[in-house]
């Protein structure tokens, strides 16, 4: 990460507090005060440890760790996830790099962001596991509420980690994990891409680096991780569960409290110079890490029904998970509603979808209302699905988990294009 961070120094610099921050509730409004800041807090009270945030709050930054512009991230995402370069470079972790001790949470300047959190929380805790049965390896990450010395609750949906404990428990064992804290931006990311069960996503962080990516060869849990500045080894232990929650979701509400597995740590190698990567609960940071990863599943099931899909946006407005910004270059009147349909199909939690034609920026909001404005005819261009499916972040689902679902098809008529030509862009 230090690479990352001498080169968002120079093109968006960082900002660092050098005052006494506690991590109790503190920290956490510095963060909400620089929403889209790289922030540093050096000086936290009772830590060794110095504090990092907002290293993905923007898509600038993303694009800048991936090698590319915001407008071809989504098609970055694409070419690593459908062709995975296996890892072959591995090494021990190196004394002289790395302190190893005993696990001890206290030594870790973990937050309590919000007065009614469950308690101290691991945002940015990516979790390695293997599947029990085929051995692969996977990386995702979860928020883990803080509940002893060396154990955390760790909040799991039913994806890859939530199949390989299935599987572990089943036999009546405790399925070995690590945790890394604190890594370059772009292998962060990978860790959050669609892949399937059966990839490993350091094989999408090695596209990302280009093939260079080197991981540790960890010796008592037996997984491979990359650089970290933070890395714990230990296990999900079988048949244990503890409350977990409340905790700030996407949309900046409370979560529900839930009865989840608890895990057990045993060792943590702490990198030399190690600062606190901590992810702010319904911040930028989260919203993109979260949502992001996302817009590839959409484009793709979009271009399957219209081919000249251009891009797609999870929109920050809609915590880059109820609302998407889709752009097209239009071939068929019947293409905008389709294209509607597809993407509320691809990604189920998704709300309110827009279709705009290719002149308009989906990344600038007001371009985008600007469609709205003058393309779209309510009776015509908007339809509404109701009793469907959400998501279970959104605070007006019904308890089923159903909602209405809307979709506005801000297209220009096809024959008329040019009562829609828009001035300024052709003189």
């Amino acid at each position: 990460m230090e690479n990352f961070l001498n080169i968002i120094k120079d093109e968006y610099g960082i900002l660092t507090i050098e005052e006494e921050v506690s991590t109790e509730f503190e920290a956490a409004r510095i963060l909400r005060e620089h929403p889209k800041k790289t922030v540093i807090l050096k000086n936290v009270k009772g830590y060794d440890i110095p504090i990092i945030s907002g290293i993905c709050n923007t898509r600038e930054k993303i694009a800048k760790s991936l090698g590319c512009t915001v407008d071809e991230i989504t098609k970055r995402i694409i070419k690593a996830t459908e062709n995975p370069q296996k890892t072959t470079k591995y090494k021990k972790i190196n004394n002289s790099e790395y302190s190893t001790k005993k696990a001890d949470l206290g030594k870790i300047p973990i937050l309590t962001h919000y007065k009614r959190d469950g308690g101290a929380y691991i945002t940015a805790g990516v979790v390695f596991a293997k599947d029990p049965e085929t051995g692969i390896q996977n990386a995702s990450i979860h928020r883990m509420l803080v509940i002893g010395k060396d154990k955390l609750a760790i909040r799991i949906v039913p994806r890859n980690l939530y199949t390989y404990f299935q599987r572990s428990e089943k036999l009546n064992k405790d399925l070995k994990i690590a945790i890394a804290i604190g890594m370059n931006p772009s292998t962060l990311l990978s860790t959050t891409t669609s892949v399937p069960i059966d990839c490993d996503e350091m094989e999408v962080a090695n596209v990302f680096n280009d093939g260079n990516l080197e991981l540790l060869d960890l010796e008592n849990s037996g997984l491979k991780v990359p650089q970290a500045d933070i890395i714990f080894e230990g296990k999900i232990l079988a048949g244990k569960r503890a409350k977990e929650g409340p905790f700030v979701d996407l949309t900046d509400t409370y979560d529900v409290v839930r009865d989840e597995p608890v895990i057990k740590l045993d060792h943590m190698h702490i990198k030399n110079n190690a600062m606190y990567h901590a992810i702010l609960p319904a911040g930028f940071e989260h919203k993109l890490l979260q949502g992001l990863p996302q817009e590839p599943r959409i484009f793709q099931a979009v271009k399957n029904t219209v081919p000249t899909v251009q891009n797609v946006l999870l929109t920050e407005g809609g915590c880059c998970w109820l609302h998407a910004a889709i752009a097209i270059k239009k071939q068929t009147q019947g293409d905008g509603k389709n294209v509607i349909l597809a993407a509320l199909a691809a990604h189920p939690s998704l709300k309110h979808a827009v279709v705009v034609d290719e002149d308009v920026d989906i990344f600038d909001p007001q371009d985008l209302e600007y469609a709205i404005a003058t393309r779209v005819k309510g009776d015509d261009d908007i339809i509404i699905i109701p009793k469907a499916r959400g998501s279970s972040l959104d605070p007006v689902a019904l308890p089923d988990g159903t909602t209405t679902k809307i979709g506005v098809d801000a297209t220009k008529l096809l024959g008329k294009e040019e009562e829609f030509e828009r001035v300024s862009f052709s003189e």
